[in-house]
């Protein structure tokens, strides 16, 4: 009897155990395993790509995430992806000889990837992510990211971080063809990027977290090259006073340059060397720099060495542009040469240094627009040499080829300018119009650089320009800005976004931007104080009311642009979360820092036009007005540097604007000049 008691017992026991830990486990979360499968044979390369999807992964599901070898037996539970190419992944080879997805060195092309939705033996459904070759790996792998994952290429600069999904979400996509993009060599120009070199107080060089996120970001836009130059050691670093100043100690560090380009390499992005003759590594003297009849063996002597024992050694991409090759302006002979039969000789004997030294080397001629004008003459390098037409500096072509000449051809653009690198001026659907023409036109779909400046202030037309070269045809700017901005700042806010943008566009027409109202402002400040503008190693610029005259209307016009272009922001931050800082810091924060400097430039041509006055009719009462305004001005200035100090909510980019370490090309307003204004004009009322 005791014996037949236990038994129920323990029967009750067990089915009430049984229910509790059915309960509690209909209650739990149930978490997943992921796996990424990568190819036995798979390159460094590949790791790194997949260790990013990796760690992509983590960010947006609750499982675990483990890599494994195609080597070993795939577990029967859980969810995979196939990663790599025919060539790495027996896998995905396989796959390909069953004829379960078409992938192949040749389908889609170099490049080129696919994404596959795959039946296991088991049943259950596997994801394949896949390449032609490594580089249409990372796309197949970065776009899925980007697109199923909702993670930001530029979430390091955007802080946008993407949100938990379900597993369900992991399958929503078709299989696709990601064809190989129609410009093969999309690179970025690291230049004039003082304002990311300075702003976490080390100056003049990158910390490694900047760089290496930008080559990240790059990857990740489909950008396969950079050229590296300001971190080269440019001339301006170590001869110019602003910058001897700001660190009189500068020296180029050659082993940071070597761990800059290695991690190029590891991310798979070709390194452009322009090999011009000023960079610290090994100056070429200035005065040998204009003659080339005299010292052509100390210009061969310094490229031999930059091919030898310098990191310049590494560079995939070599390139030239036919001018000083000290300083970036037009080469003016010393000597009585003809600059057209100097470059036809010069690029004769690089193009021979270049391949004894690397006959792999790619070779790029870049026109300014001193090059196209000898390009559309005689100049002709030999022909292996790729030509890349350049910009006006604003996305456009002021110049344009009278022919080919049977090279390939390319462009190189401008994302930002040194005249606006402080506000961005966002185009995407002038990068829509002028590079379908360009293509079209001039077939200039090889090659094309673009310059970001310091990137971050850039981001939606480095975005543009990436876009634009998948499928020069396709690309449509309107379409893209609108995916862009719904993507960042949601439907309602986009719309608002956008108008605010295309204003900011607009009140930089005629090549206009920040950096050019700083040269205007020191314009009208030399004429306010009776004193010429110093140049240091120049010629001093005279004061003069009627170079400050033709700046009135242009300002007061985008002075009422800019405000629309405020208005506009403001509408559109009622749409945005507190907690989201990248509207204010993209849309609102750029419109206030250009309207601000604007108006203080407005507020000094009031004062020019009294001073004028008096000038012509000698009443007093005119320069008692223009000292009045002197309290405005003092305030606007003000006004300047608080907003400048105060930069971003985002605390990641404190200092950025800060105009003591920002770039020094036309300088900045100062109390300094308020107060030679001030002594200047109490001197005319006391005569």
């Amino acid at each position: 009897m005791m014996k037949k008691y236990n038994k129920k017992r323990i029967v009750f026991s067990l089915i009430v155990g049984m229910i509790f830990l059915f309960s509690c486990k209909s209650n739990a979360i149930i978490k997943t395993n992921y796996y990424l499968v990568y190819g036995s044979k798979a390159s460094k390369l590949e790791l790194n790509s997949i260790n990013d999807l990796k760690n992509d992964l983590k960010k947006v599901v609750n499982g675990t995430v483990t890599t494994i070898s195609d080597a070993t037996v795939l577990p029967k539970n859980g969810i995979c992806f196939i990663l790599g190419t025919p060539e790495s992944s027996k896998l995905i080879a396989q796959l390909a000889k069953e004829g379960t997805i078409s992938i192949s060195k040749d389908i889609p092309g170099s490049r080129g990837g696919i994404w596959n939705k795959v039946k296991s033996k088991s049943g259950s459904e596997n994801i394949v992510l896949s390449g032609s070759d490594v580089q249409g790996l990372q796309y197949a792998i970065y776009d899925y990211s980007k697109e199923i994952l909702g993670v930001d290429a530029l979430e390091y600069w955007t802080g946008k971080t993407p949100k938990k999904i379900k597993d369900i979400d992991l399958f929503k996509f078709e299989n696709r063809i990601i064809p190989p993009p129609q410009i093969p060599i999309l690179g970025y120009f690291e230049n004039d990027v003082d304002e990311l070199a300075n702003y976490k107080g080390k100056l003049l060089e990158y910390d490694w977290e900047s760089y290496t996120e930008l080559i990240n970001s790059l990857v990740r836009m489909r950008y396969n090259a950079i050229q590296l130059f300001d971190m080269l050691g440019r001339p301006e670093f170590f001869t110019r006073p602003e910058y001897v100043e700001l660190k009189p100690d500068y020296k180029l560090r050659t082993t940071y340059v070597d761990s800059l380009i290695n991690y190029a390499h590891e991310k798979g992005m070709m390194v452009q060397i322009d090999i011009s003759l000023g960079y610290q590594i090994k100056p070429l003297d200035q005065d040998k720099a204009d003659c080339w009849a005299e010292n052509k063996q100390d210009w061969i002597a310094t490229w031999a060495y930059y091919f030898k024992e310098t990191p310049f050694k590494k560079a995939d991409i070599f390139s030239l542009r036919p001018r000083n090759q000290v300083w970036d302006w037009e080469y003016k002979s010393s000597c009585g040469e003809d600059k057209i039969e100097v470059f036809n000789e010069v690029y004769q004997v690089l193009d021979k240094m270049i391949d004894d030294f690397n006959p792999n080397a790619k070779k790029v001629l870049v026109c300014y627009a001193d090059g196209m004008d000898m390009f559309n003459q005689n100049f002709s390098p030999p022909k292996d040499w790729l030509v890349a037409w350049s910009d006006d500096g604003f996305g456009g072509f002021k110049y344009l080829p009278k022919s080919t000449k049977g090279y390939q051809f390319g462009t190189y653009m401008h994302a930002g300018f040194w005249l606006n690198h402080t506000v961005h001026d966002p185009y995407p659907q002038k990068i829509d119009t002028i590079m379908k023409n360009m293509v079209r036109d001039y077939q200039a779909d090889q090659y094309c650089l673009v310059n970001g400046q310091q990137f971050r202030p850039f981001l939606l037309n480095m975005e543009a320009y990436s876009e634009m070269a998948k499928d020069v045809k396709a690309f449509d700017g309107e379409v893209f800005y609108k995916q862009w901005a719904e993507r960042y700042f949601g439907k309602e806010a986009a719309v608002f976004a956008i108008q605010s943008m295309k204003k900011l566009h607009d009140a930089q027409a005629d090549r206009g931007g920040y950096v050019e109202h700083l040269w205007e402002i020191r314009e009208t400040v030399s004429y306010l104080s009776n004193a010429p503008i110093q140049r240091p190693g120049k010629t001093p610029i005279p004061f003069d009311y009627g170079v400050v005259e033709t700046d009135f209307e242009h300002v007061e016009k985008r002075i009422e642009i800019l405000k629309s272009a405020l208005d506009a922001a403001n509408k559109g931050n009622k749409h945005i979360d507190k907690q989201d800082l990248f509207y204010h810091d993209y849309i609102l924060l750029p419109v206030n820092l250009y309207l601000d400097l604007l108006e203080f430039e407005n507020c000094l041509h009031k004062m020019a036009q009294f001073k004028k006055s008096f000038e012509e009719k000698g009443n007093k009462q005119d320069i008692t007005q223009a000292i009045n305004l002197l309290e405005d001005a003092q305030l606007k200035l003000e006004i300047i540097y608080k907003r400048s100090l105060e930069g971003d909510k985002n605390p990641k980019w404190k200092n950025w604007y800060d105009p003591k370490i920002r770039r020094p090309n036309n300088g900045f307003p100062s109390n300094e000049m308020l107060q030679e204004i001030k002594s200047n004009l109490m001197k005319l009322k006391n005569n």
